[in-house]
């Protein structure tokens, strides 16, 4: 958990007005694509993929726009819910495996601005599995964004190691940790992220179906409450502590910042990574709250550890959240002195994190926490120190503990039409 988004831009869905083809047997995952026209599901309004459509704000059930120079999902407004999936690639086969992601990306081109994935829920084939599962009929795209990642051990496959970019490093182990294996990294990933928690897990799941027999989910998390903001100007979100997270973080109305500490920029990285340009560097740490002692902790204490108060968040010693801290009037064990720019060197990150609960741990526990997003330029000048420095003394430390670990490398948007996920990284001419 640390203090600290070039916006792609929200947007509305046209009414389409057509009803759905019939499809061939082929059906949305096989050799090729069969796109009829788009479904027109319940009350949604649908577009053709690709098509143009209207701003929308941040704080609506419209559609994000899918197409951009950075994938949206990184400095989007952040939306309500979270659906996030790690994914192990089962075939070896590298042109199956890049029809998978052409795929994957024609599904989120729709999905993303209201449409049913290929030709929708009902009314083709009565002998074939619909193209879509059919859950989300009926409701809006509620901002859904996809945003897909690469994970170090992708680049062992498809004969990609010499494309593997040197910021992608394997994360070391920080002290404290207890990383659960079946719970970490992945071969790539998709974080989605929306109003609705339907719409999301629905995206997810379609993305699985499409994939069946090419990759498989090797975890997920579901996640609500969104704990950090890219709108400065909305009210910072609260963590499951009760305590106003994300503070600092970076605005998607900050292209300076952006330009600095989130997209990879050409100039600084090497040719066999040149594909990444535009793009950043994810880390997703799963953070169990051990909330029941948390809970039993005085107030006072509470605020030492985090180092502003409860109620309106402001720095110790100050009055309101956003006044400057004055970080030695805090305790040196304070969380938000610890994970402060000024304490790292001026090392900044984008958070994107959610709160989650799943059941219990078994001993009468609510297994909850954080399920910890960050984006960065570089993980080595990111993620990795910041990581360490909090590691080390923050007294959060006692009521905390990291349980899940990944790393991904998150391409450049998608740019047009023609486009697809992951094109650069796997087209040599690119």
């Amino acid at each position: 958990m640390t203090d600290t988004t070039d916006t792609q831009d929200a947007t509305t869905a046209e009414a389409a007005g057509k009803q759905p083809s019939r499809r061939s047997l082929i059906g949305w995952g096989g050799a090729g694509l069969a796109l009829g026209a788009a479904a027109a599901g319940g009350a949604v309004a649908m577009t053709r993929a690709g098509d143009d459509v209207d701003p929308a704000g941040a704080d609506t059930g419209a559609a994000v726009a899918f197409h951009g120079t950075h994938q949206a999902g990184i400095a989007t407004p952040v939306q309500d819910r979270l659906h996030f999936a790690a994914f192990d690639v089962q075939t070896d086969d590298r042109a199956e495996f890049v029809q998978m992601l052409k795929d994957w990306t024609e599904a989120a081109r729709r999905m993303t601005a209201g449409h049913a994935v290929g030709e929708g829920a009902y009314g083709g084939l009565a002998e074939a599995p619909p193209d879509d599962t059919g859950e989300a009929l009926g409701l809006k795209p509620s901002r859904l964004t996809l945003t897909i990642g690469f994970g170090p051990s992708l680049f062992e496959k498809f004969d990609l190691a010499d494309r593997r970019p040197e910021a992608l490093v394997d994360l070391p182990k920080f002290p404290g940790e207890a990383l659960e294996k079946a719970r970490s990294n992945g071969d790539l990933c998709v974080q989605a992220c929306a109003d609705d928690p339907q719409v999301a897990v629905h995206a997810i799941r379609n993305l699985a179906r499409i994939g069946f027999g090419k990759v498989a989910i090797r975890w997920s998390q579901l996640g609500f409450g969104k704990t950090s903001s890219t709108t400065p100007d909305a009210q910072t979100p609260r963590n499951l502590m009760g305590f106003k997270d994300g503070t600092r973080n970076i605005a998607g109305t900050e292209p300076d910042r952006l330009k600095k500490f989130v997209w990879v920029d050409g100039q600084d990285i090497e040719d066999k990574s040149a594909w990444m340009t535009g793009g950043s560097y994810l880390v997703a740490r799963r953070i169990r709250m051990h909330i029941e002692t948390w809970d039993r902790t005085p107030l006072q204490e509470q605020e030492d550890i985090f180092g502003r108060d409860k109620g309106e968040g402001a720095p110790v010693g100050k009055a309101k959240e956003h006044d400057k801290p004055f970080l030695k009037a805090m305790k040196p064990d304070a969380h938000v002195r610890l994970a402060h720019p000024e304490s790292n060197h001026g090392v900044t990150i984008l958070r994107r994190g959610y709160s989650f609960t799943d059941g219990t741990d078994g001993l009468g526990r609510l297994e909850a926490g954080l399920f910890f997003l960050a984006y960065q330029r570089d993980v080595r000048k990111g993620f990795i120190p910041v990581q360490r420095n909090l590691s080390r003394t923050d007294a959060l430390n006692e009521y905390i503990q990291h349980v899940s670990s990944a790393v991904f490398a998150v391409p450049p948007g998608v740019r047009d039409k023609d486009d697809w996920w992951g094109r650069a990284l796997f087209s040599k001419e690119a």
